[in-house]
């Protein structure tokens, strides 16, 4: 499969709005450097120059110094808006930013901002699941190292190991996570509804009762 063979309305939401408090430093990990870019430009591009990417919603925070201004790249739309404290905040966010005339059932694509190494025939893979699934699809890989589950801790302050967990059927969820904007809009506003902070689409959608499909990426 090509990725001419999915051409057709799929947007992308790019939620930048985190400050990278789990990664450290003065600089969001979105806009650090590399290879003469920041990371988010990276991102962008890669989704844009898909064929069937036709245009990218990016939230951003409300007091982002370091947004370039972009209003398209790759020959297509980049709309911004003002994201939220959290991931979901910010997908809901892009979701209203959309354009008119981007349907219900119509497919986007949630993607990392700072996650620049995006194959090409993974968002064909992803956009071509997604769309033979009606629960929606993500990119993922097979868990390979080895897990250990850890006790309530030690006197010399280092937990030990109480068991070595089986790997059989773990996956690790990456982006992009592909949802028809409907089904991603209700998963999102349920889980906020029930106070749960959802730390990537796919687990709001599951709370639905939907298995959505995983693609290795």
């Amino acid at each position: 499969m090509t990725p001419d063979q999915v051409r057709g309305r799929h947007w992308a939401l790019v939620p930048a709005a985190g400050s990278g408090r789990r990664f450290g430093g003065e600089v969001p990990k979105q806009y650090l450097r590399a290879a003469g870019k920041p990371l988010i430009e990276h991102a962008l591009d890669a989704l844009l120059s898909h064929p069937g990417v036709d245009g990218v919603v990016v939230a951003l925070a409300a007091d982002d110094a370091h947004w370039p201004g972009w209003t398209s790249l790759q020959g297509k739309p980049v709309i911004a808006c003002i994201g939220g404290g959290e991931r979901a905040d910010s997908v809901l966010a892009a979701l209203q930013a959309l354009p008119d005339g981007v349907a219900d059932d119509e497919l986007l694509l949630v993607h990392d901002a700072a996650r620049p190494n995006l194959h090409a025939e993974d968002i064909t893979k992803l956009i071509a699941a997604a769309n033979a699934c009606a629960d929606g699809a993500i990119l993922a890989a097979p868990v390979r190292d080895t897990l250990k589950r850890a006790d309530a801790g030690n006197p010399d302050g280092n937990p030990r190991i109480a068991a070595t967990e089986p790997r059989d059927g773990l996956w690790r969820a990456l982006t992009p996570q592909a949802f028809r904007r409907d089904l991603l809009r209700r998963a999102l506003e349920h889980a906020q509804s029930d106070g749960l902070i959802a730390t990537d689409e796919a687990m709001a959608v599951e709370r639905l009762g939907l298995h959505p499909a995983l693609v290795e990426g």
